[in-house]
């Protein structure tokens, strides 16, 4: 029996598993019972899989509540981490309306350029000027972008942008746009033509104000207090190619750009900007001015997507100075200097590389009246760190002239003070008369028409550190006929390192008072060494004098 209880057993259990197998005859007492053991076990496994099945229920609707939960949850999470991009714009339409009535167009006229006096055949100055080291690593490749200027002896014609920041019709435009104009016309948005004004211009900053000539009220658009951040929408409105009211989009793409030899940081933007949009301004999403496009980097003086713009915080300064009194009073220490490289550090015993070398002092100026010495590393400024050349110049253009400044120089390794009664900032035409009024400098520009070169610091035109750089050559010059062509860069000249162009006229200079008196036509030898290249000898024709 224990034998058929099992046997029964297993058939039941391959009976529930799907298989139908007969118990054997004289069991049917047995298998009655078994039927109702199976009966009352089937009641009971269902009464546990409908407890099972209404538990399954339960979790699944749990199961279900918790994932619409935890969906609700990410989606509002999703929500809260897109709020800080809810202000970008489907479409920049309204803004455009809003802003683009006070962008103008400018004209300028003046009188037909007269062909410049050779002055040593010297390289174009950068676009901010070259009274410092232009030490960024784009070099030639800064642009101005007004439009092209026509061939000499023609009237001087400039276009630009411009907008309007007050009701009675001031206008803020790049220097260069305007600069040596005596026509100016501002052009409205709707094609409007009217006169105006130079109130005052800076050329430190390339920044100017105009003053519209009607008497009316004019929309305009205020400047912002902020400097924008990495990453921000700018829209750029102006004037390229003479295509007026041209708008373009993008972002701020960096702060702090160093451009040409200005000692201003730059905002850099990817806004499509080209000749033309210069003066223009580039602004936020409320519609405030953010900065003012001036320069731009490009190979080719078209558009590669780096432009940059003068901060609106700057501007308002400015802006506000030129308003006042027409022009920008800055402090004047009258001295060329460069920055303190590791190599010029452990040269000049210094414990690192910084502050700003002194490597010459204007005659006039008033550091010449001072104890101050060339080779002196100016390392403060009434007490304040000089990190560089161009802290420097922010920090001594923010006094006022006439003011005393305590500097804090390292000479031979030794910590000295020096006091200086500052000057007042010369502008261009002054700062070119100094230039002429330094000895021996026409002189030594004679000499480099003799050797046949036009000279440009090599840190000026992007081409390093070091020496000067070939920018013209006499195709009948000596140094024409030992190789030496344009581009090339000059690191000695008769074993005296060279890194300006006076560097070298005053190594010619000396060489000619050597010579002096050998007679006319005595022909005097300058050594020459060129960058990656041997040294090469010039010939300089000695004249009686």
């Amino acid at each position: 029996m224990a034998i058929q209880m099992q046997c029964s057993r297993q058939q039941i259990a391959r009976k529930n598993t799907g298989l139908h197998i007969d118990l054997k005859d004289g069991d049917l007492v047995l298998e009655n019972q078994i039927l109702a053991h199976k009966k009352a076990k089937t009641s009971k496994l269902l009464a546990l899989a409908a407890i099972g099945l209404a538990g399954t229920t339960a979790l699944a609707g749990s199961m279900t509540l918790k994932s619409q939960s935890t969906h609700a949850e990410m989606s509002n999470a999703a929500i809260t981490q897109a709020k800080p991009y809810a202000n970008a714009p489907a479409s920049f339409a309204d803004l455009v309306e809003k802003v683009r009535p006070s962008v103008v167009s400018i004209n300028v006229k003046g009188k037909p350029q007269k062909k410049r006096p050779n002055l040593g055949r010297r390289a174009p100055a950068p676009p901010f000027g070259n009274r410092a080291p232009d030490q960024n690593p784009f070099g030639d490749f800064f642009r101005r972008f007004g439009q092209p200027q026509p061939p000499q002896q023609a009237p001087k014609n400039a276009q630009g942008s411009g907008f309007i920041i007050s009701e009675d019709g001031y206008v803020v435009t790049n220097h260069h746009v305007i600069a040596d104009g005596e026509d100016i016309q501002v052009i409205l948005d709707d094609g409007e033509r009217l006169d105006a004004r130079l109130v005052g211009s800076d050329e430190r900053t390339d920044l100017a104000l105009l003053k519209i000539k009607e008497k009316r009220k004019f929309p305009f658009v205020p400047m912002s207090n902020k400097i924008a951040r990495v990453g921000d929408w700018v829209l750029a409105v102006g004037n390229p190619f003479g295509l007026a009211s041209s708008v373009t989009a993008g972002i701020v793409s960096a702060h702090g750009r160093r451009v040409g030899a200005s000692p201003y940081d730059y905002l850099q933007i990817d806004a499509a900007v080209n000749r033309g949009n210069s003066g223009g301004p580039a602004f936020n999403l409320n519609g405030e001015v953010v900065g003012v496009n001036s320069a731009i980097y490009s190979p080719s003086g078209g558009n590669v997507g780096i432009a940059f713009a003068i901060p609106s915080v700057l501007v308002s300064k400015i802006v506000a100075d030129l308003k006042e009194g027409g022009s920008v009073q800055r402090g004047w220490l009258g001295i060329n200097i460069q920055d303190v490289s590791e190599d010029i550090a452990n040269g000049l015993s210094l414990e690192k590389a910084g502050g700003a070398l002194v490597t010459r002092l204007v005659e006039t100026g008033p550091a010449a009246k001072s104890d101050l010495k060339t080779r002196d590393v100016i390392v403060k400024v009434n007490g304040e760190d000089v990190d560089d050349v161009r802290d420097l110049m922010r920090k001594i253009g923010e006094i006022n002239p006439g003011e005393i400044v305590d500097l804090e120089v390292v000479r031979d390794g030794q910590n000295r003070k020096v006091a200086i009664k500052l000057g007042t900032f010369p502008d261009g035409k002054q700062l070119a008369a100094l230039q002429r009024k330094e000895p021996g400098l026409d002189q030594g520009n004679e000499a480099l028409d003799e050797l046949g070169i036009s000279l440009a610091s090599a840190r000026n035109v992007g081409k390093g550190d070091e020496g000067v750089v070939i920018t013209e050559i006499d195709p009948d010059s000596d140094a024409a006929s030992k190789g030496i062509k344009v581009g090339d860069v000059i690191l000695e000249v008769n074993g005296s390192k060279v890194n300006f162009p006076a560097d070298v006229a005053t190594k010619i200079l000396e060489a000619k008072k050597l010579n002096k008196g050998a007679g006319n036509g005595k022909k005097i030898v300058m050594l020459v060494r060129m960058k990656d290249g041997p040294y090469v000898g010039l010939k300089l024709s000695q004249k009686e004098d």
